[in-house]
């Protein structure tokens, strides 16, 4: 039974291991989006790494006061949980199987970079934990994406795009 953070490599868990976006695409991404003239928007997703879904069995003990018949009782978990070592890898698989259902596909070069496109609709995604930027050429199509990704998992829209991972992003024309 796991306890607290007190899991071990290879018998809680077998992998931690969740891509994190490459620095070098940042400015790339939002140089090409300026040029191409594509809206950016931001977007956060809520409590990121409660939507895991667990591959291992793991088990709690059950919150102090909390009434229970015997003290020998445990949660088993279904859902990631802050804390869990496996958590960050979990959410990631499950964002990229909900972008894959949705047609995205993920760059070979830099694996937290998702992108769409369907005849004249084009989006791309660029994801850094629960921080989402998105770029577009079609409106009509992001707000249907937004929908998409909101029914899998409660979203925060902040859009425009003012900040990314510290980076200033000035307004259009």
């Amino acid at each position: 039974m796991v306890r607290e953070n007190m899991q071990l490599e290879g018998f809680d868990f077998n992998k931690t291991f969740a891509p994190i976006l490459k620095m070098t695409s940042v400015p790339i991404f939002l140089l090409v989006a300026v040029a191409k003239k594509w809206e950016l928007h931001q977007m956060d997703v809520n409590n990121v790494f409660l939507h895991g879904d667990l591959e291992e069995d793991v088990y709690m003990h059950l919150p102090p006061n909390f009434t229970y018949s015997s003290p020998m009782k445990v949660c088993k978990l279904r859902k990631s949980l802050y804390g869990l070592r496996q958590a960050p890898s979990q959410w990631f698989a499950k964002l990229s199987s909900t972008l894959f259902a949705h047609r995205f596909a993920r760059s070979y070069v830099d694996y937290s970079l998702f992108a769409y496109q369907n005849s004249n609709i084009f989006l791309a995604l660029l994801v850094y934990v629960d921080d989402i930027t998105l770029a577009r050429n079609d409106s009509k199509a992001c707000a249907q994406f937004k929908t998409y990704l909101n029914n899998h998992f409660p979203i925060k829209v902040l859009s425009p795009l003012k900040y990314f991972l510290g980076i200033k992003v000035p307004k259009g024309p």
